[in-house]
């Protein structure tokens, strides 16, 4: 029965996870250099409408249609076929099922966007868009349906993600580690330092990414209750936990706190808990963020050792937030705080652990080969990466022919 308070919320949910987009397209735009802050918000905004019509289409019944033996659902219901105002029981019964399909929308439409951040400054906006669709295609409906779809295989072992730790950042995680290693570094990387252009930027967006969040993590309760609540709450606690560890790690070991710390150790935070916000308790959060706030700063010093150009850190923050918070949920759920939910390791249930890492390891090595396969296919076909003329002279020239900054304000071009 439809219950006009779940409703109500669930929408409001999912324009918050809508506003979600812009917000990375910010937090991207303005760690980059000025002559590619369009090009960087473009890849993220214009997936808003390509993902849209993909998911209407047949991204919706993939992820969440009638069952095809645990690894995809059927077509049944593409093109919103089916999908009306009545409830589905299987998912939510309080709400009508389009509005349970448009929350679903926007998760699908920010998780190819979350993997630009690794190969920001240095792709071709049209084999980007084949990419992009390929990969929702073929990477993220199906691992939706494995993990939140009725009759999923990994659902059916009794997977718990609350609101995307697999489905979202594991997978975005896993493509951008394979497009660091398909794509290369950017022109000059090892020889010279990239520096963001506009700081401020980068904190508006951290700032409505952490405001949309509260819609990514609380609305996947999918009725205003207590579950909503410990979301809520939980997902707060993990994004100022994360913040706190990554200045105190980063002001022990440079000397110094920065506002990309900040911005990064709260985003660290955020992702890192939401396979776990709707499981846990208060405390429990805090301890998740402080990990990832540690852990995901370490992941970041990574790379300069291992030699490969994630531009904006996705794979050591969203990848890495996205594992080490599955895991958690594994050591730190409770059906206290989620009847519904699973116990971890500290309320007595050590097997769950193993059911989380074996979805670590199943979703990670599907995500990072077909990513492998579809970056090195479009690049072949294709070729996703600029000239060394049009990397100089930035994506917003090159590929939008626009510029962010008249010449005198573009401090961060050259």
């Amino acid at each position: 029965m439809i219950q006009a308070g779940d409703t109500a919320f669930v929408l409001v949910s999912a324009a918050l996870v809508l506003l979600m987009t812009p917000g990375l397209a910010l937090f991207y735009g303005g760690m980059v250099r000025g002559k590619n802050v369009l090009g960087t918000f473009m890849q993220s905004f214009f997936l808003i409408s390509l993902i849209s019509f993909e998911w209407v289409i047949l991204g919706y019944s993939m992820s969440f249609g009638p069952d095809a033996g645990g690894l995809t659902g059927t077509l049944a219901w593409a093109w919103l076929s089916g999908v009306g105002a009545a409830p589905n029981p299987d998912y939510a019964p309080t709400i009508p099922h389009t509005v349970f399909m448009i929350y679903q929308c926007m998760f699908a439409v920010i998780t190819p966007a979350l993997i630009t951040g690794a190969f920001a400054e240095r792709v071709r906006f049209a084999p980007f868009l084949v990419f992009s669709l390929l990969w929702a295609v073929l990477v993220y409906n199906p691992v939706c349906h494995w993990v939140w779809g009725a009759g999923g295989w990994l659902k059916a072992l009794g997977v718990a993600d609350f609101a995307g730790g697999i489905v979202v950042h594991l997978t975005c995680g896993a493509a951008a580690l394979a497009a660091v290693f398909v794509i290369g570094p950017r022109k000059d990387y090892g020889r010279r330092q990239f520096f963001p252009h506009n700081l401020p930027m980068t904190l508006m967006g951290t700032g409505l990414l952490w405001f949309g969040w509260f819609g990514f993590n609380g609305g996947n309760a999918l009725a205003a209750n207590g579950v909503a609540a410990t979301a809520f709450v939980s997902t707060h606690m993990g994004g100022m936990a994360g913040m706190a560890m990554w200045i105190i790690v980063e002001w022990w070991h440079r000397g110094k706190p920065t506002t990309l710390g900040a911005a990064s150790g709260a985003v660290a935070g955020l992702a890192t808990i939401t396979p776990a916000a709707g499981f846990v308790t208060a405390p429990s959060a805090i301890c998740i963020g402080l990990v990832a706030g540690g852990a995901c700063y370490l992941g970041v010093l990574a790379k300069s050792r291992l030699g490969y150009d994630d531009s904006l850190d996705v794979v050591g923050i969203h990848g890495l937030g996205g594992l080490i918070g599955t895991l958690l949920v594994g050591v730190f759920a409770t059906r206290a705080v989620n009847p519904d939910g699973v116990n971890g390791l500290l309320y007595g249930n050590a097997a769950q652990l193993g059911t989380q890492a074996l979805a670590v390891a199943a979703v990670g090595a599907y995500a990072l080969i077909l990513s492998w396969g579809l970056f090195t296919l479009v690049d072949k076909t294709m070729g996703l990466r600029l000239t060394a003329d049009a990397e100089s002279l930035g994506l917003d020239q090159s590929e939008h022919t626009e510029s962010g900054y008249s010449d005198s304000l573009d401090i961060g071009a050259r």
